[in-house]
């Protein structure tokens, strides 16, 4: 099993690079955002690599960070998600947006990608939830804060207020996990709700 592949990069297509180690070259199936952050053709690249063997192909599929090639791999255990459908997924989304969007239980973010509808998106809302503390991304102590504990009332409210103004739910999720640690325990939900509009229009 192939886990990590350095060399030269070699070329590029719309979803694919070949990369030259030793004068073998790998092919490698990339998410839009690891294809954007290559640099020039020529340069020595790294790649973590999830290794897919079947009975009538082996795919390679490369990331440039650990955490991305972590959530290509427990996508893939959710029903209807597969490798196809998770790096699109992984294109539309980082592993930072994943772990807001499905801490926020927020599916819209989700089906912007190709491949997922929202039936697809809930079950990854309800398989995951619990899952993704366990992946080295690196995430605000808030977020981590907030889903562990559960959104309290006064939060909910919060949220919900948030969202009808029309701001999406990960956007308010995010907002008032920056604010709450410099509120009082006690405060009240209109200056929760003035506090994280603040955040936002930052």
């Amino acid at each position: 099993m192939i886990a990590k592949l350095r060399g030269r990069l070699d070329s590029v297509g719309e979803d694919w690079v070949v990369v030259d180690v030793n004068g073998v070259g790998y092919l490698l199936y990339c998410s839009a955002r690891t294809l954007r952050a290559l640099p020039k053709i020529g340069d020595v690249v790294e790649f973590f690599v999830d290794t897919h063997v079947r009975e009538d192909h082996i795919h390679l599929y490369g990331f440039g960070v650990v955490s991305e090639r972590e959530w290509f791999t427990l996508l893939q255990t959710v029903q209807g998600v597969g490798a196809r459908v998770a790096l699109g997924l992984l294109s539309t989304l980082g592993p930072e947006d994943l772990t807001e969007a499905i801490a926020a239980r927020d599916r819209v973010p989700l089906t912007r990608a190709n491949g997922i509808g929202p039936k697809v998106a809930d079950r990854i809302l309800a398989e995951l939830k619990d899952k993704v503390s366990a992946l080295s991304v690196k995430t605000s102590s808030q977020h981590v804060a907030l889903e562990q504990k559960g959104v309290g009332n006064i939060s909910a409210d919060a949220i919900s207020a948030l969202v009808n103004l029309g701001y999406g739910r990960s956007e308010a999720f995010r907002a008032i996990g920056s604010v709450q640690h410099s509120l009082a325990d006690d405060v009240d939900l209109p200056s929760l709700i003035r506090a994280s509009l603040r955040e936002l229009g930052q």
